[in-house]
């Protein structure tokens, strides 16, 4: 990613979507105590900036291939680095005004102990105090480790600092790795790709982190671009296109205040519970399977490995209903051994809403396909709009089938029903890994009163917070990277 200073951001117009991180590096060099100092004012910084993002259309199909459309927003996490003699990674992470603080020995990562995915994975769950950590950490291994690099010549600083709130739905944690990522390569002087970078971001999440994530999340932060949909077909990472947002309209979220987690049981349950389908559907269509139990190998000629690739009218005809409704882990491993997932596993002792999960995937790409061809006729005229929320609608209904679903989620959508076209707002859905999390709107410019009122009204019947996010921005690879000083960030 390209790397600017000062000047160039200030003639570009880009230093307000710095600032934020600016500030905040600042307070740090005047507030946070170190002897001797966490941050070296004579020396360079990098700052990355990362947005979280709004799943408009697509979901959690996307670890079944389909097409998904995702908006970045405003709100992003800032990760400054600063080389340092030192081969150690420090981390200072601000959250809610204090700083959180893990360092640990760069060669201990890179070439002791620590140095394969497996032992850093366990150093981190026998410590769930740091867990937070793991996800920074992880993303120095992945970007030294795993692309080449010769052993690096100095150690690493990290600051870290972010809008984006954790457990909204919003993915937090994509912001988190992109940012880290994009300061940790700037700061080495590597030069990573947008799609490869979001790649390495998300086989942290999965292997380091341990959680079970698909790619839209990792991909729209790094390459997102400001009042436009990443249009994203999740095989693994085909970008197709970043899709204009018609004049007149916008995309809202509104939390409901439920806290999501991708770690959850209920949506691990869901993803494996697809893999479960698509390997049961590999079985009636007669398809060769080989290798060991839990590292199945499926030979697809017909949908290569992505259910989303399977027509609607296929798959109602052949095989929806010779999918069980549920099965149980330890039926299914006696017949099948196990799934293609390489991030989840089948447990013998769950049950797995097999049909509703393997049904939502297929259906949701085909949704997402007809939403796109609507937003791409510039939503000429309200009826327009009106399908969209249909379609809108149609998905948060099929995540709840999946039993991801949520009081909160589904109320926040009867309210914009209710509301409707007269008031600017045509449709709703739970977004990201469900079970809670943030609802998105389709709605008009003018219509932020009335989201604003759905989200107070939604506060005095529950409760619950209920934050809006209202606005986009650039992600990582279109912002680029800022080099500077830290004693000149403070002069600003």
């Amino acid at each position: 990613m390209r790397v600017r200073s000062l000047d160039d951001v200030t003639v570009a117009g880009d230093l307000g979507w710095f600032q934020p991180g600016i500030d905040r590096i600042r307070a740090l060099v005047e507030t946070v105590e170190a002897d001797p100092p966490f941050i070296d004012t004579r020396q360079p910084f990098v700052l990355a900036r990362a947005p979280g993002r709004l799943d408009v259309m697509g979901g959690i199909a996307d670890y079944s291939g389909a097409l998904v459309l995702e908006m970045p927003l405003a709100a992003a996490t800032f990760a400054a680095a600063q080389g340092q003699d030192a081969r150690r990674i420090d981390v200072v992470s601000i959250r809610a005004g204090r700083p959180f603080r893990f360092g640990i020995e760069l060669d201990r990562v890179l070439e002791g102990e620590l140095s394969s995915a497996g032992a850093l994975a366990s150093f981190f769950a026998a410590r769930p105090d740091d867990r937070w950590a793991s996800y920074v950490v992880g993303c120095v291994y992945a970007c030294l480790s795993l692309t080449g690099v010769p052993t690096p010549r100095h150690g690493l600083r990290l600051v870290i600092t972010s809008d984006v709130p954790e457990g909204k739905g919003v993915s937090s944690s994509a912001a988190l790795e992109v940012a880290v990522m994009t300061a940790t390569a700037a700061c080495f002087g590597l030069e990573i790709d947008g799609v490869a970078l979001a790649t390495l971001c998300q086989w942290v999440e999965n292997h380091i982190a341990a959680a079970p994530c698909g790619i839209m999340d990792q991909m729209t932060s790094a390459l997102g671009r400001r009042d436009r949909l990443l249009r994203l077909r999740c095989q693994p990472a085909i970008v197709e296109g970043h899709v204009s947002i018609p004049a007149g309209y916008r995309f809202y979220g509104i939390d409901s205040g439920i806290r999501h987690a991708v770690t959850g049981a209920d949506y691990g349950t869901v993803r494996t519970a697809a893999f479960m389908g698509y390997r049961i559907i590999a079985d009636l269509a007669g398809m060769q399977v080989s290798g060991p139990e839990g590292a199945i190998d499926v030979r697809d000629d017909d949908w290569h490995g992505y259910l989303a690739n399977m027509a609607p009218a296929e798959f109602l005809g052949r095989f929806a209903e010779r999918l069980p409704e549920r099965v149980h882990g330890d039926d299914f491993l006696h017949r099948y051994r196990g799934i293609t997932d390489s991030v989840t596993h089948v447990d013998p002792q769950r049950w797995y809403p097999v049909r509703a999960a393997t049904s939502h995937p297929v259906h949701e790409h085909a949704r997402v396909m007809h939403f796109a061809d609507l937003l791409a006729t510039g939503i000429d005229g309200p009826d327009i709009a009106v399908r969209m929320g249909e379609l809108m609608s149609a998905s948060h209904a099929s995540y709840s089938m999946c039993g991801l679903g949520s009081d909160g989620t589904d109320r926040l959508v009867e309210l914009v029903a209710a509301a409707g076209p007269s008031e600017g707002l045509f449709g709703a859905k739970i977004t990201g890994g469900g079970s809670g999390g943030t609802v998105a709107v389709l709605g008009t410019d003018s219509a932020i009163g009335a989201v604003n009122h759905i989200a107070r009204e939604y506060e005095r019947e529950t409760g619950r917070s209920a934050f809006v996010f209202d606005g986009s921005g650039p992600g990582a690879e279109e912002l680029g990277v800022l080099s500077f000083r830290a004693s000149t960030a403070t002069s600003q």
